[in-house]
């Protein structure tokens, strides 16, 4: 590829939800990966999320997989979780990532909470809609 059509190619997948991809053709290869900043949400964003939200009967909510892929619960492989067991969470925190055919998307919590199970483990195939976490969202005066 030349310069141009790499720029035309990332530049029409600029605005979808692909964040890292390695192409290869022949002897030429190249490697592109989105930001690591996550999206920064203020405490206006974080009501209005929870107000449009409904009425739960249980305090305990499941963090759902978006996509079919493998689940990654650390950055790399010497690097520690994103997050553990009773680790308490914000909306907008990253807590894992799943991975599709060398594309890797960033799972967010959309609740504030304590994390007090993980439902899948490292390297597990997940399917969409699953449980990766469940959340108790009825010790929200915990967090800190």
């Amino acid at each position: 590829m030349t310069p141009i059509e790499i720029r035309d190619f990332l530049e029409s997948i600029k605005d979808t939800d692909i964040e890292e991809m390695t192409y290869k053709s022949g002897e030429s290869s190249f490697y592109f990966k989105k930001s690591e900043v996550a999206p920064s949400l203020t405490r206006t964003d974080i009501q209005k999320i929870q107000q449009k939200e409904k009425p739960v009967s249980s305090p305990i909510i499941p963090i759902k997989s978006l996509m079919v892929g493998t689940f990654i619960t650390a950055p790399g492989n010497a690097s520690s979780p994103f997050v553990r067991e009773g680790d308490k969470i914000i909306a907008g925190r990253k807590v894992g990532q799943i991975e599709a055919m060398k594309i890797i998307k960033d799972v967010f919590s959309d609740v504030e909470g304590k994390i007090i199970k993980i439902m899948v483990s490292n390297g597990e195939f997940v399917e969409y809609g699953q449980e990766l976490f469940l959340v108790d969202t009825s010790k929200q005066e915990n967090l800190a």
